[in-house]
């Protein structure tokens, strides 16, 4: 009779269960579709309106390169501590850095940011698919994201590769066509809004101008984070800083030659009394009805792509925290990971309070 050593089962099946977790990590294409998804929602598709209200070409180019500079600090530094301390994620960093109390507080209030947030992109969809399917259809939507992401990480890491490709498609379209239909001479009549071309009362000081462009373009970088709240199941932690990076500058070159090719196709009036999503109107007046058409289902698509990406976080967040023990102890949960069953999911997200009087920082 073969006998069968015990210790030679154990080691198969653990070599399965390392296969399956080495199948399910996310290369660099996910990881910057990641970035990509979690940035780029609907605010670009309204950034000539949004940028011309209150500033001149001038004022929209300082104000990019201010902010540009300045998230570029800010995505380097992923790749660097991804270098200088591997072992972490996300999450831990500011706990490692400054002690359990800080860490807990920065990825509680980190988590608590984006599941909040992410019912404005729920009310968007609502919004723009009730007027072609009733609620139901609508609803429909959300349980379907929600279904993305419960078939596991890496299903739904593919369906975001996929929504981050098509909703850059009707962006790359509009930037070509506007290049065609730029025109110089409406670019620089009012290039620093003193209203001297245009025969206007002018829009203010240039220092004015650019404050009210950096209240749009820092808010349009919320995401650039997304890879590093993933690092955990990156195929290589390097994949990391360099999807940051990729990110964030092909999000950069979007907002950049949308919301200044704009002001070479319509004047600044025009830009500033279009209605949401202003990239419609100025790529209607380019190539006609159809222009504004693409536009739209391109919206609703980066808004869903966008919404299935910040879910995709809100699911990592407290599974990640939770196993390196940035949150309580008894909210860690190994059994229950962000693609686990609703109830555990519920359980582990929601269904937790200090033992015996104790903080949720301090250690057990």
């Amino acid at each position: 009779m073969t006998t069968v050593d015990v210790n030679d089962l154990v080691s198969v099946k653990d070599a399965g269960v390392a296969q399956t977790q080495k199948s399910d990590k996310l290369t660099l294409l996910p990881l910057v579709a990641l970035v990509v998804g979690s940035m780029i929602g609907g605010g670009v598709f309204n950034l000539p309106s949004d940028m011309s209200k209150g500033a001149s070409p001038g004022a929209i180019l300082i104000g990019w390169m201010i902010t540009g500079i300045g998230m570029m600090m800010l995505a380097f530094v992923y790749p660097n501590l991804a270098v200088r301390k591997p072992s972490l994620n996300a999450g831990p960093y500011a706990k490692a850095g400054f002690g359990p109390f800080v860490g807990f507080n920065s990825a509680w209030g980190y988590w608590l940011s984006p599941f909040l947030g992410n019912v404005a992109y729920a009310v968007a969809i609502f919004s723009a698919l009730s007027h072609f399917f009733p609620i139901v259809g609508a609803s429909l939507c959300l349980w379907l994201i929600h279904a993305l992401v419960l078939s596991g990480i890496k299903q739904a890491a593919f369906v975001n590769v996929v929504t981050s490709i098509v909703k850059l498609v009707p962006l790359f379209l509009f930037v070509l066509v506007a290049i065609v239909g730029f025109h110089w001479d409406r670019f620089t009549v009012d290039f620093w809004g003193t209203g001297a071309g245009s025969g206007t009362g002018g829009l203010g000081s240039v220092m004015e101008q650019v404050k009210s462009t950096m209240l749009v373009t820092l808010w349009v970088f919320i995401g650039i984070e997304g890879a590093s709240v993933c690092s955990a199941r990156a195929a290589r932690r390097s994949d990391v800083g360099r999807a940051t990076v990729i990110g964030f500058v092909g999000a950069l070159g979007i907002y950049v030659l949308v919301s200044l090719l704009a002001t070479g196709v319509l004047r600044q009036p025009e830009l500033a009394d279009l209605k949401v999503p202003s990239m419609a109107g100025v790529f209607e007046s380019l190539v006609g009805p159809w222009g504004a058409a693409l536009i739209n289902i391109g919206l609703v698509i980066s808004v869903g792509g966008a919404f299935l990406s910040w879910t995709l976080l809100c699911a990592e967040i407290p599974y990640t925290c939770g196993r390196d023990g940035t949150f309580p102890k008894n909210r860690k949960a190994p059994e229950c990971p962000a693609t686990a069953s609703p109830p555990c999911r519920t359980s582990s997200t929601f269904l937790w309070k200090p033992r015996q009087g104790r903080k949720p920082w301090q250690k057990r």
